[in-house]
């Protein structure tokens, strides 16, 4: 009985060793992000409701309706009333009430709805492909026990939202692989297309992108509905995802990934083969093939150009399905952003997507030219230069003041990632200078790599012929045989590293270069799905963007007890059109059963902390019993205003109730 001894590679042995400590650093990032981190803030919020949260009106509504600072995409289920038995007492109909600028939309009740704390649970998507999700509650007549809880898990959390999250991630890195990796060939080095590990690197992106965006199509139902596994198999549910602007985007994705697959299927088949054929009439130096070789480099140079261009085109396309779904298409100049973001895009996968080629390249391909390395380095700079500019604008978009930039989680990570990529020059720079020194480089040294090649292939000859020898089957004497092997390889190994130093210092900078480029990748895919800091301040200061209802008066109840005899009643407020400026203000006053309540007296302060404004005092007028109006009631500044209600039932019997409202 023979047996074939191992062929170990060195090689192999130390990507085997490497790969599991980058997977584990990579994992601990990871879990380090999905646990310790809150959950992202989508684009879109919830700026107003009717009734309002913890509001008791006198009588039931026909209708409940939430306002958002953003488009939302909402569905007939998405909107649901529960009384305090968790029976629902909504219609289940989603009512579209947007005009203009204000978003809304609502959801008819059934009549006769009995006294009682009811609950409002809703779930939405905001325009920038985000699930947003919450409950409040409002009391009819007065509140009650309930036995509805309110949910604890936001909107595309738990387990689901964890792996969607992870195919994001995946996506974003095989895109940046992908495009970058293509680039660095046809730009930098064409030889690189027929080089195996090469080819590997952009085919796995490749996949990695496919099969993160199917994972995504898959998942998007549960992500943005009811958060199980289970429901990624709805055929109902996944045509309605069909049906939505991040359906259609992921799509129109897969689509351009089949015409990406065509052109890697060129770049590593006939392209490459008529680089190796160009290649080897090079080296005979025939006239004939000498000719033929002219002609070969006139119609690879054209296919250049074609893919090339092909691969702009279809790269653009595929940034371009990120841009229209998420952040860019929504906020401040869209028409402008949109294409400012697919640059960015763009610029990143060249510079970093470039780098991971650059990287396989100079450890996997020894044979690497110089003057490869130099052309990628200018590449490099122009990306950096596109990656300022579009970076720039995109900042001031997002954040629009240095308050916005240093006090939001958005601002915070985008500094996070200005600091990475301040960094990233710094060690780019450490590798320019390896560059220069690879430039340098004498003659000698180009001639040391011959010898080197032709000791390396000499080397090959001895393993190939090593390896198909079989041996009898001793442990020992395998073992033996391996151990010779493995010194070959190191030995082999040795002299391409000793040969040229300086190719040795690139990698370790470029090296470095990746780490950190791994790290900006993420910081960045956080921010696609964190809330803008120029939105976060909008809501915060009640500007524009977190106006309540726009177009409708501020109405509110609020419960009182003086602690006297017949001291328990509600006051009904109405701030009519609830904006900046004059308002008319109306006062209703009920007693406990319903009926006017007849106050001796009844004030109102407007409060606005955050500017330092007010009590602004108002005393209305009675115009019927239990009624008191007030007209030009002035409102000088946006935000979050207390309205405090005094009310008096007796010579000594009084209290103060608020509340908060958003003034628009």
């Amino acid at each position: 009985m023979t047996a074939t001894a191992p062929a170990p590679s060195t090689a192999r042995a130390r990507a085997t060793a490497f790969l599991p400590r980058l997977a584990l650093v990579l994992a601990a990032m990871l879990a380090t992000l999905f646990t310790a981190a809150a959950p992202a803030t989508a684009h879109a919020a919830l700026t107003a409701s009717d009734p309002t949260d913890g509001a008791v009106v006198a009588t039931a509504p026909a209708q409940v309706t939430l306002s958002f600072s953003e488009q939302v995409a909402m569905g007939d289920d998405s909107i649901r009333v529960l009384d305090p038995q968790g029976r629902r007492v909504d219609t289940g109909e989603l009512r579209d009430m947007c005009s203009g600028n204000t978003i809304r939309y609502g959801t008819a009740l059934h009549s006769g709805l009995p006294n009682g704390t009811y609950t409002v649970a809703w779930q939405a998507v905001s325009a920038d492909s985000h699930p947003i999700s919450g409950a409040f509650t409002f009391s009819i007549g007065a509140p009650s026990a309930t036995e509805v809880s309110l949910p604890t898990t936001t909107a595309g959390g738990g387990p689901v939202g964890i792996a969607y999250g992870i195919a994001r991630y995946a996506a974003y890195a095989g895109f940046t692989v992908l495009v970058g990796g293509a680039a660095f060939i046809l730009l930098c080095w064409r030889r690189g297309a027929a080089e195996r590990p090469l080819q590997k690197l952009v085919v796995r992106a490749w996949v990695t992108l496919t099969a993160a965006t199917l994972a995504m199509l898959v998942l998007r139902t549960p992500y943005t509905g009811s958060g199980r596994f289970a429901d990624a198999f709805d055929l109902d549910g996944l045509r309605a995802v069909l049906e939505t602007k991040t359906g259609a985007s992921l799509v129109s994705r897969l689509l351009l990934l089949g015409a990406a697959a065509l052109f890697v299927a060129v770049l590593f088949g006939v392209y490459a083969r008529r680089l190796e054929d160009a290649g080897t009439e090079e080296e005979t130096g025939k006239k004939e093939g000498e000719k033929k070789e002219g002609e070969r480099t006139g119609d690879t140079n054209d296919l250049t150009f074609g893919l090339a261009i092909g691969g702009a085109v279809v790269s653009g396309g595929i940034a371009a399905t990120w841009a229209l779904s998420e952040h860019a298409s929504t906020g401040i100049q869209p028409g402008l952003a949109m294409p400012a973001d697919i640059l960015h895009m763009m610029a990143v996968a060249t510079w970093l997507g470039g780098l991971s080629a650059l990287l396989v390249a100079l450890h996997k391909v020894p044979g690497i030219e110089r003057s490869a390395v130099r052309r990628f380095s200018r590449v490099a700079f122009v990306s950096v230069v596109v990656l300022a500019v579009t970076g720039a604008y995109q900042t001031w978009r997002q954040t629009g003041s240095w308050s916005a930039l240093t006090g939001t989680e958005y601002g915070r990570l985008l500094l996070l990632k200005i600091a990475l990529v301040a960094v990233l020059l710094a060690v780019a720079y450490m590798s320019r200078k390896w560059t220069a020194r690879l430039a340098e480089a004498p003659a000698a040294l180009e001639e040391a790599d011959v010898k080197v090649g032709t000791q390396v292939a000499a080397a090959d000859d001895v393993s190939r012929e090593t390896e198909s020898v079989t041996v009898p089957a001793d442990p020992e004497r395998a073992a033996q045989l391996a151990r010779q092997r493995a010194a070959l390889e190191n030995a082999r190994e040795k002299r391409v590293r000793d040969a040229d130093p300086d190719r040795a210092g690139l990698r370790r900078s470029v090296l470095a270069e990746a780490a950190i480029a791994v790290v900006l990748l993420v910081v960045t895919t956080i921010l696609t799905s964190t809330e803008p800091g120029r939105t976060v301040e909008q809501e915060a200061a009640g500007g524009s963007a977190a106006t309540a209802v726009p177009d409708r008066a501020v109405k509110i109840t609020l419960p009182f007890d003086t602690g006297g005899p017949n001291g328990k009643g509600s006051v009904r407020l109405e701030l009519d059109p609830g904006r900046v400026g004059a308002n008319t203000l109306h006062l209703w006053a009920d007693t406990g059963d319903g009926q006017p309540f007849d106050l001796p007296e009844i004030k109102v302060a407007f409060t606005l902390p955050a500017k330092d404004i007010g009590p602004l005092p108002v005393v209305p007028d009675q115009a019927a019993p239990g009624h008191w109006t007030a007209s030009g009631v002035q409102l000088p500044l946006a935000g979050e205003w207390r309205i405090d209600v005094t009310v008096r039932t007796s010579d000594i019997d009084q209290t103060t109730v608020q509340k908060t409202v958003k003034i628009g």
